[in-house]
């Protein structure tokens, strides 16, 4: 007979990237953003910018009650979207890993923004590879 889990460890095994309407939350998402950046250690990576995946996965604090349908009332993809490519045009960044932390600070900033993934790739790295990159998690501060 098999057993099913219980409703504790279901809820422990979930990720906190889903939406979760027992928890209150939503998940809000950016897939794939090509963006142009001039990022790298190596000196032909400083000439000029390249192409760079990112993706983003923000887990939201969903306000209680009736939901409204003004923007103001959302984490709104499209200021997360221009928050990458501000970033993105502030200058050259050594690594990935520093653009990816710049990435998730920006995202907190929001307070209704409870946990954050970025993802940047770059699929023109290796060309025996489709991309390589760094996938970070932050949660925000506890206050």
């Amino acid at each position: 007979m098999k057993v099913m889990p219980s409703m504790t460890e279901q809820t422990a095994r979930r990720s906190i990237f889903e939406a979760d309407a027992v928890r209150g939350l939503a998940h809000v998402f950016v897939r794939d953003l090509q963006v142009d950046a001039t990022v790298g250690v190596h000196d032909h990576e400083k000439l000029g910018p390249q192409t760079l995946g990112i993706s983003i996965d923000l887990t939201v604090r969903e306000v209680p009650g009736p939901k409204s349908d003004h923007i103001a009332d959302v984490v709104c993809y499209e200021d997360v979207v221009r928050k990458v490519g501000a970033i993105c045009e502030q200058g050259h960044v050594n690594l990935i890993e520093t653009l990816a932390e710049r990435i998730a600070g920006a995202c907190l900033e929001d307070y209704r923004v409870h946990a954050v993934r970025v993802r940047v790739e770059k699929p023109q790295a290796f060309e025996e590879c489709a991309s390589v990159g760094i996938e970070i998690e932050r949660l925000q501060p506890l206050t």
